[in-house]
């Protein structure tokens, strides 16, 4: 067992039992399901939208080479400058050049997961900058030196008298704070921080080709702000997030808010094409998009999981797994947490490291009946343990254990052969990997084929 899957199982084992984390999660979680029906009521028939959201994105896919040259094509054509980065360490590198050109010492960052992959944060601390996560979820996880539990809702795990207490601890303020004099707290504090700032940085929930501009969406203003108040604004976005054509926001946007949150659509949809043009008043002065690969192209050459680039990040999978609710989004020890983070992280960090995250499914198939593109995220999961058999990445014992059960289950001698006691003694003592993280098997004394044979003798 790899060090990173000891580390999940050491996580899930102590979250699993912690019954104040499943509390604060099932609360969270529950006001998330009593909405979204009420999302979906805007659209005349919800799963026709998915299967069109699907298609679109197939197609971007498909042609992916094709759609990024576009993009490149007409961002520059508006201005603004275009960088391909192959891993993390080429964006970050990509970054810092453009930070010590600008003399930058603050940076203001609104919420990107992509940011998070690579490790923004930390990387820029080392090198004396100040990285200040303007989205208030991501800013709570910030002050309390945590990497965000949820893709969609980074601090979800925290009830509100937790962000008091942790407000009081780091910033002063009365521990009996209310959440909307909490939120004004954090906003006195970050509104500073945008005139500071020398960068904004943002993701990008989309990649438009055929207009050359980027689209985020959001509930705070945040990556407003970031975007338009420092003179510099960076972009970073993972390839696959385009999308062909400007038009195919009125499917998608609607699509991400119902399914991300339950609304029907966010308060803030920005298109930002280029920095600030000759006639505008407002606006950065420059823009930069910087394109990350980062293992994406991995999943781009296997046919089978390809679809997975379809993801749109609304965290719609991750509310409704079971092992999830149970375990948690730190457990993973990845960026992406839930089903898709189970499906794409051994591919984009390794399927000897992160087999184990795809075996973190009952298989119940509810992530791929709530995904929002219709994305068939269980069957994926099957596909990547497939993955880790085929290449080797599996131990000699569990080879030879399922080759036995293998053997014993395709013959009906086998499976008669000794009663419930000596069964059970098989399984639970001799192959003891069962019972690390599950309760005992148990076996009746006669298998159905007998009871059959002792009811119908003559």
């Amino acid at each position: 067992m790899t060090e990173t899957a000891a580390t999940f199982k050491a996580k899930s084992t102590i979250k699993s039992a912690d019954l104040e984390h499943r509390q604060k999660i099932n609360f969270n979680i529950g006001r998330y399901n009593a909405v979204v029906p009420q999302g979906k009521h805007q659209f005349s028939d919800v799963h026709l939208a998915r299967e069109r959201a699907k298609n679109v994105k197939w197609k971007a896919i498909e042609t992916l080479d094709q759609q990024l040259e576009q993009f490149e094509m007409n961002f520059i054509k508006n201005g603004g400058k275009l960088i391909w980065a192959s891993t993390a360490q080429e964006a970050l590198d990509e970054i810092l050049n453009i930070c010590k050109e600008k003399n930058c010492r603050t940076i203001v960052k609104s919420k990107s997961m992509v940011t998070e992959e690579i490790h923004l944060n930390s990387f820029l601390e080392k090198n004396n900058i100040e990285s200040v996560e303007t989205d208030l979820g991501e800013y709570i996880q910030q002050l309390d030196g945590e990497a965000p539990y949820h893709i969609v809702t980074p601090a979800m795990h925290k009830s509100k008298e937790d962000v008091a207490k942790l407000f009081a601890e780091k910033l002063g303020t009365d521990p009996k704070l209310t959440p909307e004099e909490l939120t004004l707290v954090a906003r006195e504090k970050l509104r500073e921080k945008y005139v500071q700032a020398e960068i904004g940085i943002t993701g990008a929930n989309f990649i438009i080709s055929d207009t050359g501009s980027i689209a985020v969406t959001e509930n705070e203003g945040n990556a407003r702000l970031s975007s338009a108040f420092p003179k510099t604004h960076i972009v970073i976005v993972g390839i696959e997030k385009i999308i062909p054509s400007i038009t195919d926001l009125g499917l998608f946007w609607p699509l991400l808010a119902t399914y991300g949150t339950g609304q029907k659509i966010t308060v803030y949809n920005t298109i930002i094409s280029g920095p600030k043009q000759t006639n505008e008043t407002d606006g950065p002065e420059e823009m930069y998009v910087i394109l990350l690969d980062n293992g994406r192209t991995n999943i781009l050459s296997n046919p089978k999981q390809r679809e997975s680039l379809y993801c749109i990040r609304c965290g719609a999978c991750l509310n409704a797994c079971p092992v999830y609710k149970n375990i948690g989004g730190h457990a993973y020890g990845a960026t992406y947490s839930g089903p898709i983070g189970s499906v794409i992280t051994p591919h984009l960090q390794g399927l000897d490291e992160f087999k184990h995250l795809s075996y973190a499914s009952s298989l119940c198939g509810n992530c791929t009946e709530v995904c929002a593109v219709k994305i068939n995220l269980h069957e994926l999961l099957l596909e990547n343990r497939n993955e880790a058999v085929e290449s080797g990445a599996v131990s000699f014992g569990e080879k030879f254990a399922w080759k036995m059960w293998k053997r014993a289950s395709l013959s009906r001698n086998m499976m008669n052969m000794g009663n419930g006691k000596m069964k059970n003694w098989m399984v639970n003592k001799i192959f003891k990997g069962w019972q690390k993280n599950r309760s005992e098997l148990y076996f009746s004394e006669k298998t159905f084929n007998e009871m059959w044979k002792d009811r119908y003798k003559k």
